[in-house]
């Protein structure tokens, strides 16, 4: 069919099942996370004590409407008396759904041992149901489980939807159901939108499994994994349906995290995918379209006053110089190259009060972007919260954004950059050998850290508010456990950034986020021109770099062939090597951390090298272990 505008407002749902605790608790995020209503999911009102009618009660309180009730099994197909049982108990649902003011319900396709897969029982077993139906003013969605015994695709069902010929009976597009078995998305332009009686929605980690299993554990929101959810709701908003988009979602990270993060979070993400799909139709759509980062434009430290020379020399130990002072506040600019890092020593405000609960730390870091306030505009449609210092309007010199862990991203105006750093910092005499070529030239990558029920979270606000492009995901042995590593980046490499979380209560990454009280950027890797002379000059200025084990060295020349001369220069600059499937080198090293909470990266990427030398992680953290302390919380 034609595209057809949407003629009513979008409306977003959820299913009781994609979030933790009781149904009251569920009922409260989803109200507070601005859904327009809910699936019930009938295993969370049977367990709920309160009657239908105080869960009614509860809904109007919350200004929630129950949009679906899920999931009516083994009904199409069956045998003699388990027909009539199956007549009985849609009777019975179809009063409940009164009690609670309901006029949807689903009805997945049959698993049972005992149904007939005879396309003309299924078609009269629905008419009739439409019947009971419509006698109710109720609609009834036929869905295709992917696993369904006969009917498991939805070309299938809306076949016989068709059949039936109904009023009351329609279908259900589930977007795991049919991506998860491949079905061409194109294939529901065959669908009349009239038809549709309800849209769910999960994306999931791309996995070669049982269909159930998979559908159990690993669903996720959209924007958090590999299926192409996008071109879905895209296909389904071209046959003109105007209904909820709701999600479905089966997942245990969601099972254990907090119910109001999810629940935010799956809200941005209906809000993320329906726009996506918008703007693939060439459809109207009022959010602005992501724009990608032009750059990293800065780092910013928060230290105490003490702390400040002390960076400050860590910083000259690798190359940095200092090359201005705020104007106004205890702020350092630091350059090398095309890098800006900012060290903050104020005794008030934001990082004072970040430096406080998180110790010295990366607490923000600065985003180049062609049009700021777009992007600030469609932060605000993600539900995204600005930065606004309390009692202090017209002091930011720029807008800035909440972002992982408490920090914050703040965005420069592309055509401002330099007019910034002018009027906000007065310039330093650059002191020390100014003919020496800077051995770092940009930004190359920032990491953080997180918990892991936040690894996902982060992953959407990325994607979703900037539109980065997502790597293959690496698991990364740490000796204490296992660490998930995610990374995100702008079409043209300029701008990247890693996503690493946890749950292992002894890895290098959770005694982070145990010391700095919670996630946060852990560290910033700079690309080199030279990295064998930037390592040599760092090493010149007495810079802390992390050490490499020699069986390290051993087994490169095993792998890869080198001869000695050069192995004997790589392990005397503590450099770590990798190659990608067509032969592109990646070299990188790192420095000590500072204060056991952030450190620093050096990398060198050739022929279009694109990864992050995953192979190496298990080294670097292997080293970084050994430098702990058995009584304290260390690197």
């Amino acid at each position: 069919m034609s595209s057809v505008s949407p003629s009513t407002a979008p409306t977003n749902a959820v299913a009781t099942v994609s979030l933790s605790g009781t149904l009251q608790q569920k009922l409260e995020a989803a109200a507070a996370a601005g859904y327009d209503g809910v699936e019930i999911f009938e295993n969370d009102l049977i367990a709920a004590p309160q009657r239908p009618v105080e869960i009614k009660r509860m809904l109007d309180d919350l200004g929630l409407a129950c949009m679906l009730y899920q999931p009516f099994r083994d009904f199409e197909g069956m045998p003699g008396d388990m027909r009539a049982r199956a007549f009985d108990r849609a009777e019975r649902k179809f009063d409940l759904m009164g009690e609670i003011d309901c006029d949807r319900i689903l009805v997945c396709s049959n698993c049972s041992p005992h149904s007939s897969g005879d396309v003309n029982q299924i078609v009269a077993d629905f008419r009739e149901l439409g019947e009971r139906a419509q006698a109710r003013g109720i609609r009834v969605g036929y869905e295709a489980l992917a696993w369904g015994r006969h009917v498991n695709d939805h070309r299938q069902v809306w076949d016989i939807v068709s059949q039936v010929d109904h009023p009351a009976i329609g279908i259900i597009l589930d977007s795991f159901h049919s991506l998860s078995r491949r079905i061409p998305s194109e294939s529901i332009a065959q669908i009349r939108g009239d038809k549709i009686v309800f849209v769910q929605l999960a994306d999931a980690p791309v996995l070669d499994m049982d269909l159930l299993y998979w559908s159990r554990h690993f669903r996720n929101l959209p924007g958090q994994g590999g299926l192409d959810v996008t071109t879905f709701v895209a296909e389904i908003l071209k046959t003109g349906y105007d209904g909820p988009l709701s999600l479905e979602i089966f997942n245990d990270r969601f099972r254990s995290a907090s119910t109001r993060m999810v629940a935010q979070d799956g809200h941005r993400s209906l809000e993320y995918i329906r726009d996506a799909a918008l703007h693939l139709n060439g459809q109207p759509t009022t959010m602005p379209a992501p724009q990608a980062p032009l750059k990293a434009e800065f780092v910013e430290f928060a230290v105490a006053p003490t702390d400040s020379a002390r960076l400050g020399d860590t910083l000259g130990s690798l190359g940095f110089r200092h090359a201005g002072t705020h104007r106004t506040k205890k702020v350092t600019r630091w350059k090398q190259g095309n890098v800006n890092l900012v060290v903050n020593a104020e005794e008030k405000g934001f990082a004072r009060s970040y430096r406080i609960v998180h110790g010295p730390s990366i607490c923000a870091i600065g985003v180049r972007v062609a049009d700021a306030q777009a992007v600030m505009d469609r932060a605000a449609a993600l539900g995204i919260k600005a930065y606004s210092p309390e009692g202090r309007p017209g002091r930011m010199a720029m807008p800035a954004l909440r972002g992982v862990g408490g920090s914050l991203v703040y965005l420069v105006e592309d055509s401002g950059a330099e007019a910034l750093w002018a009027h906000e910092f007065a310039a330093v005499a650059e002191a020390g050998d100014l003919s020496a070529p800077d051995a770092v030239r940009e930004i190359d990558h920032l990491g953080a850290v997180v918990h892991g029920d936040e690894f996902l979270s982060w992953q959407l606000y990325w994607r979703a508010l900037f539109g980065l492009e997502g790597r293959d995901a690496q698991d990364v042995i740490d000796p204490s456990g296992l660490v998930s590593s995610q990374a995100f980046q702008s079409p043209d490499g300029a701008f990247r950034v890693t996503i690493n979380g946890t749950d292992a209560r002894e890895t290098l990454s959770a005694r982070f986020l145990a010391q700095g009280m919670g996630g946060g950027f852990q560290h910033v890797a700079f690309a080199c021109e030279d990295i064998a002379a930037a390592s040599t000059a760092m090493r010149d200025k007495a810079a802390s770099l992390l050490e490499i084990p020699a069986n390290y060295y051993d087994d490169l020349v095993a792998r890869f062939g080198f001869d000695e001369a050069k192995i004997a220069a790589m392990a005397e600059g503590n450099l770590l090597y990798d190659e990608d499937a067509a032969g592109a080198p990646y070299r990188q090293f790192y420095s000590r951390a500072f204060d056991k909470l952030f450190f620093f990266e050096f990398v060198e990427r050739e022929n279009g090298y694109g990864g992050y030398g995953a192979p190496n992680a298990g080294i670097r953290l292997a080293a970084q272990t050994r430098h702990r302390d058995p009584e304290l919380i260390k690197d």
